[in-house]
């Protein structure tokens, strides 16, 4: 089976998808979570400049074409920093 790559929406850098943070779109509630759910679907990579980009930009809600709440941000940002711990 071929690998999926997919693209991070801050930085465009394309990879496997297994390196990337999922954001999803939930079809049909419309509410956007992490790795869980089906629809349409953004990939952030696990850095903080990207991040930042991110949230700065927009580029989440542009991408899912939906409004990302403060919450997902503090969440990713979470996420950033227990694996940085782990490092």
């Amino acid at each position: 089976m071929k690998p999926n790559y997919r693209k991070c929406v801050a930085c465009r850098k394309v990879a496997l998808k297994a390196d990337f943070w999922r954001i999803v779109r939930v079809y049909p509630s419309q509410q956007v979570h992490l790795d869980e759910g089906m629809g349409r679907s953004a990939y952030l990579c696990p850095q903080i400049e990207c991040l930042k980009a991110a949230r700065k930009k927009n580029r989440l809600g542009k991408a899912l074409k939906s409004a990302v709440s403060d919450s997902l941000y503090e969440d990713l940002e979470q996420r950033f920093l227990e694996q940085e711990l782990k490092m």
